[in-house]
């Protein structure tokens, strides 16, 4: 934020996908994401037959699903020149699939 001269605003992300989700959750215990996934696995598992779109695998509507109850937008305020988190808080990039892909945030920062 330092080098954007901005000391109070807005940063906006959004991920240009449909398969994975922008997240604030807390960054200091692994677990944590380890129970998110175990959860969503239960909630929306992948291979599911309720699931007609398999296009690109039976992870593929399931992955839908869960960027559909998790967001692809989020907002951060700044302040001081830095990111207004929680002391545990992270902001994550969450892949539903199981194979990597390639990404991309648009990132819109307005302020003073």
């Amino acid at each position: 934020m330092e080098a954007s001269g901005v000391k109070t605003g807005l940063l906006t992300l959004h991920l240009r996908h449909t398969s994975a989700s922008l997240l604030i959750q807390e960054n200091a215990d692994p677990e944590v994401r380890r129970d998110l996934e175990r959860f969503f696995s239960r909630l929306v598992p992948d291979g599911d037959r309720l699931f007609q779109h398999t296009a690109e695998g039976e992870d593929d509507m399931p992955a839908h699903v869960r960027t559909a109850l998790t967001s692809v937008n989020i907002s951060i305020p700044v302040a001081g020149a830095r990111l207004a988190l929680g002391t545990w808080q992270g902001i994550y990039l969450w892949e539903h699939r199981r194979e990597p892909h390639s990404r991309r945030v648009a990132a819109h920062l307005i302020g003073e």
